[in-house]
């Protein structure tokens, strides 16, 4: 992910399927007419991720039965194996990139060595999930990971795991430790795996998020003190956070994609319905564009307007020659095509060359 020069941008359809095989297509559809780069699933066990009793969160309380459990609920959203088969294979007939997060290792093991998946995201949930780390990047595949709930601290963590992972590899007898795991993370070895494999996601993990909760200039913060590629996961309504965030520096934008943000589900209140988010790419892209380079002079399309816009010193009545150049015999007028406005002080005091009529450009 690392020296792109385009957000990637990840149409996170989650669990938005909502269990359908069809509405998992449809939503690939979506995202593919809408110019995403890739789609995003969500691949996990129930009963290897939450323990029975775990309880809802206040969003999905709100969205779904409130009777039910929050291991009744994700049951009924697993994805089999067939039907991920089935879903990379439709994302392969429309041209995007097919994706899903893993929740436990088996899913993990699932997504890399049979759907052969060369990027594998991490959810923020998963940030202290050792176990899940380490396999992840002894995998030796590329990984995103997202950083809601967490501290610099955790982050820092999480990066050690991954690095430990990426420079011992299976075979080495160095034993898995949180010492390691730092020692991995200062090392130079470590550090250089991590910058061509790892890409860090700013989040907040909240659905919908409060806008004063979303603090953008976590970015940079994550930039500077990791040296790593940051983008942003948003779970904002609307467009304009992710619009920012690109404009910000974000070089990859994950968002939520539903087909109906009035079904029933934990997360299509805080997602895009198709039309907003292709919105939101063709904003991206156009901000693409327009962040341009940090150097400033002009640009060929301004460069036209530049003789029309500014202006040349003109005589302001008539000057007859070897006439004293004084404020009230001189002015400042469109277009450039004589002597520079900046050599008007310049000219004070001495004497015209020749007879200037009123508004002679001065050469």
């Amino acid at each position: 992910m690392n020296n792109r020069s385009k957000v990637f941008i990840i149409a996170e359809i989650g669990v938005n399927h909502n269990g359908s095989l069809e509405m998992a297509k449809s939503l690939i559809d979506a995202a593919a007419e809408a110019g995403a780069d890739a789609v995003k699933f969500q691949t996990f066990k129930a009963y290897q991720i939450m323990l029975p009793h775990a309880p809802k969160a206040a969003y999905q309380i709100n969205k779904t039965d409130m009777e039910e459990t929050q291991y009744e609920m994700v049951k009924k959203l697993e994805l089999n194996q067939q039907m991920h088969l089935i879903l990379k294979e439709h994302s392969a007939t429309r041209h995007i990139r097919f994706m899903s997060t893993p929740f436990d290792v088996d899913s993990l093991d699932f997504l890399v060595k049979t759907l052969q998946l060369p990027i594998i995201k991490i959810a923020s949930g998963e940030i202290t999930n050792a176990p899940l780390l380490l396999k992840a990047a002894r995998l030796g595949k590329k990984i995103i990971l997202s950083t809601g709930m967490s501290t610099l601290g955790d982050i820092e963590e999480a990066l050690g795991v991954l690095a430990f992972g990426y420079a011992v590899g299976k075979e080495n007898n160095i034993a898995p430790s949180r010492a390691a795991f730092r020692e991995a993370y200062y090392s130079e070895t470590g550090k250089t795996n991590l910058y061509r494999n790892v890409s860090l996601l700013h989040c907040t993990t909240e659905y919908p998020v409060p806008f004063e909760d979303v603090n953008l200039r976590i970015i940079g913060t994550l930039q500077q003190c990791f040296g790593l590629q940051v983008g942003y996961s948003d779970h904002t309504p609307g467009i304009a956070i992710p619009l920012a965030a690109a404009a910000l520096g974000a070089c990859i934008i994950e968002k939520h994609i539903t087909l109906d943000r009035n079904l029933d589900g934990p997360d299509h209140k805080a997602s895009l319905e198709p039309d907003e988010l292709s919105w939101m790419i063709k904003g991206i892209r156009q901000i693409e564009k327009a962040l341009g380079n940090p150097y400033k002079k002009p640009v060929p399309s301004e460069l036209k307007n530049r003789r029309i816009a500014r202006k040349s010193i003109v005589a302001g009545c008539t000057i007859r020659k070897d006439e004293i150049f004084t404020e009230e015999n001189l002015t400042v007028k469109r277009p450039e095509e004589g002597i520079s406005p900046m050599q008007y002080f310049d000219l004070l005091g001495k004497t015209a060359s020749k007879t200037y009529l009123e508004n002679d450009i001065l050469i």
